[in-house]
Order: structure tokens, then C-alpha cells, then sequence
């Protein structure tokens, strides 16, 4: 059976391919930037062949990839929660120097990306993986998963606030953000701590509402991902999905 995408006729169960760059990546040996760079710098051969473009197309699991003599094989599927620091950034270098999670993982695994991001001055949940088909998954509107932060605040909430972040916070640049859920935890002399929980993430939503509102964010942790729990998992530690939770989080991502 034959079906057309754009001008092209493709022929059922065809292999696909993808950029050289985007192929190491896929297999999980550095991110796409680091190929690129690798690529330019002459030391990857595609089918025995030196090349420097880094959109050469690959036909993964077909054509052969070597970088500096040695094959690229597919690594193996991993799949990690972190506990993510505050102050700490989630990519891989850093032009000011910052310290990224990678300074934090232990220096035997393969590359991982992590599944969307926390924000510098953000904590918490922060899951990391070499499966780039499932991270894709998690972070898509279109599942819905939810997602649950703690959130302190530098004003004691009240109804009238749980209202307006329910029905929803016109922000700066004029997008509407809303919640799926709020509740106050507890509150202080001076502040309050809340449970929100969103099924969309869109850039910095929950700082950008509060900014909206002119009240300061002090903190913000992240505690859960669908039915994933952060847990006692201490900070700056990590640990690997076990097979239940990573069934319980493709489940939650079906319905």
C-alpha cells in the first residue's frame, strides 16, 4: 500500500530519515548541537565517508555512523528522575557558566536530554532520557499531563486569587494562561504556599501569571509529573524509572 505525503509517494513501513546531526542525537550519543560541532570538525564518516554537512540524511538503523573511528550504536533506553537544584540550568553548556544538571549526573551514562525544562531559579522534577520519541510524548499538549507544582507566593492568597488563576491570567505579551486546579497548602504572616497543577506548559506559565498579578514568586517546586511523584528523592539526586512507573506515566499519557 502506497500513501502521498506532500508530492512524494512513500511506500508503507519505508525507513525514514533524519539529519546526520539529528541521528546521533536519536542514538543517543551527545545532543544535536554537539554532533553538529563534531560533524564540522570532520570527525564523523557517514558509510565510511567523511562529512561535514550535518543535514546529510541518515537511514537509522540502515546506514553506518562513526565518530573519531569508533560505530555509533543505538544506546540503550533509559529513562531518570532528578531532583533538580535551584540556581541550576538544564542545558547541556552554558555560555555564563552556570552549573548545568549534567555536572550533577554520574559520568557513565549515555547523553540524555531532559523533558521539557525547569527554569534556573525553579526546583524539582526534572525527568531525563535518550528516547526522544517518548520525552516528545510527555511534553505535547495533546496528552494533557498533568503537571503539579508547590508555589510560594509573597502574599496570603485568597479565594478571590484561586478565581482568577482558575478562570484565567491575561499575560504581558496578551496570552491567556490558566490552571487545570489550585488549593492552598498553608500560609504565613506574609505568604502562601499553593498546589497548582497545569496539562499545558507553556513558557515560564506559572511566573508569568503571578507577574501579571504583581505578586513575586519565591519559590517553585515541581512534585509531580502525571502520577510520577517526586518523593524523598534528595536534592541534586537522581534515580532510574523502575518498569512500573514508567508503564503508569504511557497510561496516563493514553487517556
Amino acid at each position: 500500500m502506497k500513501r502521498r505525503i506532500g508530492s512524494k509517494k512513500v511506500r508503507a513501513g519505508q525507513l525514514k530519515k533524519v539529519g546526520l546531526a539529528r541521528a546521533i542525537s536519536k542514538l543517543g550519543y551527545c545532543s544535536r548541537s554537539r554532533a553538529t560541532e563534531l560533524i564540522a570538525a570532520g570527525r564523523v564518516k557517514w558509510n565510511g565517508a567523511v562529512r561535514r554537512d550535518p543535514e546529510t540524511p541518515v537511514h537509522l538503523g540502515k546506514d553506518r555512523i562513526e565518530i573519531d573511528g569508533q560505530p555509533v550504536a543505538r544506546s540503550s533506553k533509559i529513562y531518570l528522575a532528578f531532583n533538580k537544584l535551584r540556581g541550576v540550568v538544564t542545558t547541556a553548556a552554558d555560555e555564563k557558566g552556570r552549573e548545568t544538571v549534567y555536572s550533577l549526573l554520574p559520568e557513565n551514562l549515555p547523553w540524555l536530554a531532559p523533558v521539557g525544562r525547569l527554569d534556573k531559579a525553579s526546583e524539582g522534577l526534572l525527568l531525563l532520557t535518550n528516547d526522544s520519541a517518548w520525552a516528545a510524548r510527555v511534553t505535547a499538549p495533546e496528552t494533557h499531563l498533568d503537571k503539579t507544582y508547590h508555589v510560594q507566593i509573597n502574599c496570603i492568597a485568597d479565594e478571590a486569587l484561586l478565581q482568577k488563576l482558575q478562570n484565567g491570567i491575561r499575560a504581558s505579551d496578551g496570552e491567556l494562561l490558566r490552571v487545570k486546579h489550585v488549593r492552598i497548602l498553608r500560609q504565613g504572616g506574609h505568604n502562601s504556599w499553593l498546589e497548582i497543577i497545569l496539562d499545558e506548559g507553556k513558557n515560564r506559565h506559572i511566573r508569568r501569571m503571578f507577574e501579571a498579578l504583581k505578586i513575586e514568586v519565591l519559590r517553585l517546586v515541581r512534585i509531580a509529573i502525571g502520577p510520577l511523584a517526586l518523593g524523598d528523592l534528595a536534592k541534586g539526586a537522581m534515580r532510574m524509572l523502575d518498569e512500573k512507573e514508567k508503564q503508569a506515566l504511557d497510561l496516563a499519557m493514553r487517556t
